[in-house]
């Protein structure tokens, strides 16, 4: 039986499955206590009247099965580069290209933007991960460390 796979910009209702997906990332990082995102917080931020984030999912016969979000950072010295929050296949999917799918759909989208790069974070630990992202010639910086500030919400 034939597959149809689609890589496609999400939309507002994609948003119950990528929160389904960024749960199962979670678990598999060992800090499924860490999302604490609403899915209002997290529908508003992507489909609001000031998108903070951008997305695009991986369909196999009409089922997302993953996706990779991102969002603009500036560099004072490099200028506009895409962040890769995320990238995310889930399980079943995975080892059926859909991850170099979604890695070159935001490729095509940093270079439409005219930016100058994408950036990323991913733990050291995760050898599948890094195993995927140096097919694409990454090179992975070993000399800046992350600084974190958590600043308390109200309500």
């Amino acid at each position: 039986m034939p597959v149809t796979t689609n890589i496609r910009k999400a939309t507002a209702a994609d948003c119950p499955r990528m929160m389904e997906l960024i749960h199962e990332l979670a678990v598999y990082e060992r800090a499924p206590q860490e999302v604490t995102v609403s899915p209002e917080h997290f529908l508003q931020s992507g489909f609001g009247p000031n998108p903070v984030w951008w997305a695009f999912v991986a369909e196999v016969d009409g089922e997302v099965m993953g996706f990779a979000l991102y969002y603009i950072r500036y560099s004072t010295w490099k200028g506009q580069r895409m962040y890769l929050e995320d990238i995310l296949v889930t399980e079943a999917a995975r080892g059926n290209g859909l991850g170099r799918l979604l890695m070159e759909a935001l490729i095509a989208e940093a270079h439409k933007r005219g930016f100058s790069g994408i950036t990323w974070q991913v733990l050291n630990w995760n050898e599948p991960a890094l195993n995927f992202y140096r097919k694409f010639n990454t090179w992975f910086d070993d000399e800046w460390v992350n600084g974190i500030l958590e600043i308390p919400t109200n309500g």
